[in-house]
């Protein structure tokens, strides 16, 4: 099974952050390590918007130091870049065929002015393994976490 963690940008990245990215990606995975162990990870860019790390837990699982240590590489890469990858109350949504990303406050406005409907999908960034984020990471609304929050 690989475990997954996903880092949702507050903005759209460039084809510069894109590009300076999935080059620290690829060497950071290529050298990721655990108790010495290689891991065998992965990372890509998805919608110029969400960075997914990935970890085949069936060769060798991470450790809290090797996961301690992909989050200093998203801090470092937010320094770089200007992105904010850590700000867990912002909402991502489709609108049309586009990606809009609210805040907490801004996202219960919109859904109680109806804007914003059970139906709407929304990314749903805890999901923790590859097929839960091929199924279950764009869902509606009603179907995720967000309906026990928003729709009280």
């Amino acid at each position: 099974m690989e475990r997954i963690w996903i880092y949702q940008a507050d903005r759209e990245l460039t084809a510069a952050d894109k590009a300076k990215v999935l080059d620290k990606l690829e060497l950071f995975t290529a050298e990721w390590k655990a108790h010495g162990r290689p891991l065998a990870a992965k990372a890509e860019v998805r919608h110029d918007r969400f960075i997914i790390l990935m970890v085949d837990d069936a060769i060798a699982p991470p450790t809290g130091c090797s996961i301690d240590k992909s989050v200093y590489l998203l801090k470092e890469i937010e320094k770089e870049t200007g992105l904010n990858l850590f700000d867990r109350l912002q909402m991502a949504y489709r609108k049309g065929g586009q990606i809009v990303v609210a805040p907490r406050d801004k996202f219960e406005q919109l859904v109680a002015a109806g804007e914003v409907t059970g139906d709407t999908i929304v990314f749903n960034n805890l999901i923790t393994t590859y097929p839960e984020l091929e199924t279950h990471w764009e869902v509606p609304l009603k179907e995720s976490w967000h309906a026990g929050v928003f729709f009280n």
